[in-house]
């Protein structure tokens, strides 16, 4: 039986930038690639500042190797996420209390392991989601060369699910350079983009809601310019509650709003993210509840996707019981252990709601690569492509684990 002989930590990149959301959200500006301002958050000392990681490394008995990648999402402290990730402070946790646990257990089965790390708490409290991630990953791996097989297959076998034949809909970030790189994922045939970081009212969305429509309009004819009819891409954007903020909740606008876009998206669909931020997990739900009733009753065919407030399974689960919209984004990191992100993709599929296996651009591609796995194992409606803010860098790591995965896979 392989076992783990050393466990080692090393602090690492990640392919983004943590940002202070409360901060972008309330109208600082852009300096360059820089904020002006004073970040609002606790923990940040600038409003941007660079991704940390920590690499979690496992020595295996017969001389293989496997590891995982502890990080946190762009908006880390926002939205009831834990707070910042920063390796100078985290990596003695991982070395005294996390590694001597780690050290000499058997790599025969990842769900019983990595629901045991998962959970486990020090002085009474449970480690950062973002350890949580990161070892559970390297577990996973550690499984799949002892039983030498795919992380996929892995997942499958001990689940009970069955593996994804097809690629999985990868979905495409812009960031804000959202015409030359939606240009680029138009080029690749992104199955959805462009996300788009509508995160401020006046300089994204617009006061009206007019900034967001004329870029959807050129989104629209842009897909029909650089492509031919076979390619039908769905639009999602994330709009970071600001929808809401525009139109002061008023229902009766955000509706008529929404409808307009779907005009405009005509003949793609359309899904918005987090249009309406409730400030608070329960008034998130509510709202996300209510705005989907009214959408259904009008026969208006977008799609709500929760996103904050909805970061751990248990939220989760409560967003998918009350049909809080008509998909959820399973935010990975914020999950804490790959465990979790795998009941999530199965109870959403169970509940009949839209599962969004997603992530963030602060990930590292080995965060990704293992994401890929999770999907081919449980099939949700989309991914995310992951980590950076560019295109062709996150689709190429995503698309090419899941088609070489897919090979391998179809060949046995």
């Amino acid at each position: 039986m392989i076992k783990i002989k050393k466990v080692l930590a090393v602090p690492t990149l990640t392919g983004f930038y943590f940002d202070d959301q409360e901060a972008i959200k309330g109208g600082v500006r852009l300096d360059g690639f820089t904020y002006l301002g004073k970040s609002r958050i606790e923990g940040f000392t600038s409003i941007r500042q660079p991704g940390e990681a920590i690499s979690i490394i496992l020595l295996l008995d017969d001389g293989q190797v496997s590891f995982g990648d502890c990080v946190s999402v762009q908006y880390s402290g926002a939205g009831g996420r834990d707070g910042l990730f920063l390796a100078e402070k985290y990596i003695g946790t991982i070395v005294n209390e996390v590694a001597p646990r780690l050290g000499g257990r058997k790599v025969s089965n990842f769900k019983s392991l990595a629901e045991e790390f998962d959970k486990l708490e020090i002085q009474g409290m449970g480690l950062h989601s973002s350890i949580r991630y990161g070892v559970t990953q390297a577990i996973l791996e550690a499984v799949s060369k002892a039983r030498r097989k795919t992380m996929a297959e892995v997942i499958a076998d001990e689940y009970k699910t069955r593996l994804s034949e097809k690629p999985i809909p990868v979905f495409t970030q812009t960031g804000d350079e959202r015409y030359s790189n939606a240009d680029k994922a138009i080029m690749k045939r992104a199955e959805v983009l462009p996300h788009g970081l509508i995160n401020n009212v006046e300089t994204k969305l617009g006061k009206k809601g007019e900034l967001l429509a004329k870029y959807l309009l050129w989104l629209r004819e842009r897909v029909k310019r650089l492509s031919s009819e076979s390619y039908k891409p769905v639009f999602h954007f994330d709009v970071y509650g600001t929808i809401g903020l525009a139109f002061h909740n008023d229902f009766k606008k955000i509706v008529s709003y929404i409808k307009r876009l779907e005009e405009m998206s005509s003949p793609y669909k359309l899904r918005l993210e987090n249009p309406v931020d409730g400030g608070s997990k329960g008034s998130q739900i509510r709202i996300l509840k209510n705005l989907r009733k009214r959408l259904e009753a009008e026969k208006i065919s977008v799609e709500i996707v929760a996103d904050e407030w909805c970061n751990t399974l248990e939220d989760i689960k409560d967003f998918v019981d009350e049909k809080a919209g008509h998909m959820v984004q399973i935010k990975m990191p914020d999950l804490g252990g790959i465990n979790n992100s795998i009941e999530a993709v199965l109870y959403c599929k169970k509940k009949g709601v839209g599962a969004y296996l997603g992530g963030s651009c602060n990930e590292t591609d080995k965060s990704a690569k293992v994401s890929v796995h999770i999907a081919l194992a449980t099939g949700p409606e989309q991914m995310l492509a992951k980590p950076g803010m560019d295109v062709d860098g996150r689709l190429m790591i995503v698309r090419n684990e899941m088609r070489r995965t897919l090979s391998l896979l179809s060949y046995k």
